[in-house]
């Protein structure tokens, strides 16, 4: 008996899914536990797996649909199955602007075409496919609107778009390219500006044209191989033209951090305060780590570790900086769910450490390691990247001397932290010293924060790495 195969939900907070590349196609056997398609929130990617044995029957969906979680994306079951009831009640439960949409997309209720790519460029939206006596050619209406007005036969030209689709950039290079016209006719070599002329000198080209029609006849062999060098010649230049950028669609991930990013500049009033800090004491702990047999246990605990486990216990005693900023006031927070931003081939994400003021500086390494791996790997739980309180983003390793890390919203603050940057102070008896520094950068709402707390706060901070020690650890339960 068929059975339908919902979106799965990931996380209390995932309201829908982007569906990734189907590994099955219509008409394919399907064992129990075999992956159907892959499928991404907007913050980590995953593989859908059949519950049940049998023969895929139906999609729902296509490689970049969007789809709600929980919802009907395919139907496996015996070959030959009539499926016909359940996609109607599939139909019946859903929205009516999808089922709108899927009628129109499904040519008839019968399989979705695995090919039906639903990508936009920017400027290239609305995407439909046109059949044409040459088969299924997929067009943009823009591209198709073009084509249709200067004569050119889409089946010459050349797709740049995402699925095998005609974007108006493939168009105007064909009719740079001299494309033939769809009564066989080549068009002048004149590029994309002959889409434009005017009427009145068309005609009068058309005269000039025909008088010339004798002259052309005389030409020499040697005229007629040139021209042909030029053709050729312009037409390398079109496909190096086109072979000098590439269109690439947002991810849902990147759109995300896009959207995040300008509404958290766009709707808070965000100011930045640069600090530094000796950095001789954190790195020296960090080498006692790795050598000491004292630091039996705390192999592995990086100096960005050691900053995120001093930020926790600094962050309980000033809630203004741990907070959450609204329109209309501010939620303090008196536990920090610490945040840490990780750099991964989908994009930048945000774990978040619950409880992290509670944790020893072991459990918090071993914490920002699993993390960061299931982040990388696209694993992680979207639950693991929702409410933070505090985020630090750390850059040190790509060698940034200073820079200006964006509030992560609805979040009061965040700390960037940079790279090892050697320094000069004046020592005892008026002598130079060269000292390792690492820099603390600030950004807060200043509609929740002002200037001297914050400064305060980061003031705080930069004393507390300095003066890193055992001491510091000493008070750590596990060390009690």
């Amino acid at each position: 008996m068929a059975q339908i195969i919902n979106m799965p939900k990931e996380g209390i907070t995932v309201e829908s899914c982007l569906v990734g590349a189907w590994r099955k196609e219509v008409g394919d056997p399907v064992a129990e536990g075999d992956v159907l398609f892959d499928y991404e929130t907007d913050k980590a990617a995953f593989e859908c797996l059949s519950n049940t044995a049998g023969v895929l029957l139906h999609k729902f969906y296509a490689e970049g649909d969007e789809a709600a979680v929980l919802t009907p994306v395919a139907i496996v079951g015996e070959a030959g199955e009539d499926v016909s009831p359940l996609i109607a009640e599939a139909y019946a439960a859903a929205p009516a602007e999808a089922v709108a949409e899927e009628a129109q997309d499904d040519d008839g209720g019968g399989d979705s075409d695995s090919d039906d790519d639903r990508d936009e460029i920017p400027g290239e939206t609305d995407q439909t496919d046109d059949e044409t006596d040459t088969g299924s050619i997929k067009i943009s209406p823009r591209a198709r609107s073009l084509a249709e007005e200067q004569g050119v036969d889409v089946s010459l030209v050349s797709p740049t778009g995402p699925g095998g689709r005609i974007l108006e950039a493939d168009v105007i290079a064909a009719i740079n390219a001299g494309a033939q016209d769809a009564d066989g006719d080549e068009d002048e070599d004149e590029g994309v500006l002959a889409a434009y002329t005017d009427p009145e000198e068309s005609e009068e080209s058309e005269e000039s044209e025909e008088s010339e029609e004798s002259e052309e006849s005389e030409e020499s062999e040697e005229s007629e191989e040139s021209e042909e060098f030029e053709e050729s010649e312009e037409s390398e230049e079109s496909r190096a033209d086109e072979a000098m950028y590439a269109d690439e669609q947002f991810s849902k991930i990147r759109t995300v951090i896009g959207k995040t990013m300008v509404a958290s500049l766009q709707r808070s009033a965000q100011l930045t305060n640069h600090h530094s800090f000796d950095a001789t004491s954190i790195l020296g702990m960090r080498e006692d780590f790795k050598a000491t047999p004292e630091a039996a246990g705390y192999t592995g605990v990086s100096v960005g570790d050691i900053i995120l486990y001093v930020v926790s216990r600094l962050l309980v005693k000033h809630p203004e900086i741990n907070a959450l900023v609204a329109d209309t006031g501010v939620r303090k927070y008196y536990t920090v769910n610490l945040g840490f931003a990780v750099d991964t081939p989908r994009g930048l994400m945000v774990p978040t450490i619950f409880g992290a003021e509670k944790m020893s500086l072991r459990e918090i390494s071993g914490e920002v390691r699993e993390l960061a791996a299931a982040a990388r790997e696209g694993s992680i739980s979207p639950d693991k990247l929702t409410g933070g309180t505090f985020t630090v983003s750390n850059l040190g390793a790509t060698g940034v001397e200073v820079f200006t890390p964006i509030i992560n919203p609805p979040q009061a603050a965040i700390a960037g932290i940079s790279g090892i940057v050697d320094r000069v102070r004046k020592g005892a008896g008026g002598s130079i010293e060269v000292y390792p520094s690492i820099g603390v950068s600030l950004t807060y709402d200043h509609r929740a924060v002002d200037g001297a707390p914050a400064s305060r706060f980061a003031q705080e901070l930069c004393e507390a790495l300095a003066g890193f020690s055992w001491k510091t650890l000493a008070l750590e339960p596990e060390n009690e």
